[in-house]
């Protein structure tokens, strides 16, 4: 594997409030890295910093496409630059757009795109991983489930054709048996050869799938490691799950 994404000492200020603490974390090519901790913690402050759309500080922030092996830095860069490089996210709350339809949402997915024939095939491909997309997908965003709209917002993410997919937790508020359809998608997604960072409340099921873990705590990284070696850690495991 190859460094995709390496962030060194990413700060993130909302006013006075200091959000995110000097940050640092590393991806490689091919892997689930999650992040995970409590409400507040400042996990889709630093998701959203990666993506462009918080203003923030970091020592480094550079990309590595897969397209040409070329670090690039992202920081100060708007999220269409970012989108363009390879970068993806479906965002906390799933920012569907209910007056457009199913179909229309994907599309919208594709919007640095014009290659017609292969939007189409990925609007396809976005149904063989949600098939009950595709059963409504003449319908409007808004008469959509919530588990139905998280899987629109991830179809649509994948519809700019990246390397590296962002989540902003894609669990929240599912049903337990939609959680676990999500996490299935999330690890179909990634044997398909997609680098994912996941942010999750759900930490039990995000340490499942995840190769390396950051745990968050009042904006700064407390532990790393791998998904495994979290899932087994003692104070991971009162704080997050359980006991």
């Amino acid at each position: 594997m190859s460094e995709m994404l390496k962030i060194e000492k990413l700060n993130v200020n909302y006013g006075a409030i200091h959000a995110v603490r000097d940050v640092s974390l590393t991806i490689e090519r091919g892997e689930i890295v999650t992040l995970i901790g409590a409400n507040g913690a400042g996990k889709s402050s630093v998701i959203r910093a990666i993506m462009g759309l918080t203003k923030s500080h970091a020592d480094e922030m550079t990309y590595t496409s897969p397209r040409d092996n070329k670090p690039v830095t992202i920081q100060g860069k708007p999220a269409e630059a970012h989108v363009k490089l390879g970068i993806s996210l479906s965002p906390e709350g799933r920012r569907i757009l209910p007056q457009l339809t199913v179909e229309e949402n994907l599309a919208l997915g594709a919007y640095i795109r014009s290659d017609e024939k292969g939007i189409a095939e990925d609007i396809e491909y976005v149904y063989s991983l949600f098939p009950r997309l595709k059963e409504r997908h003449k319908q409007k965003g808004s008469t959509l489930s919530g588990g139905e709209q998280q899987m629109l917002a991830v179809g649509r993410a994948l519809m700019s054709r990246p390397d590296l997919l962002m989540l902003d937790e894609p669990s929240l508020g599912l049903a337990p048996i939609l959680v676990d359809e999500v996490f299935a998608i999330i690890r179909e997604i990634n044997a398909q050869g997609r680098t994912i960072l996941l942010v999750e409340q759900n930490a039990f099921a995000a340490l499942k799938v995840a190769h390396k873990a950051y745990v968050l705590e009042v904006g700064a990284v407390s532990l790393s490691g791998t998904g495994s070696e979290l899932l087994n850690n003692p104070k991971v495991r009162a704080a997050y799950l359980g006991g």
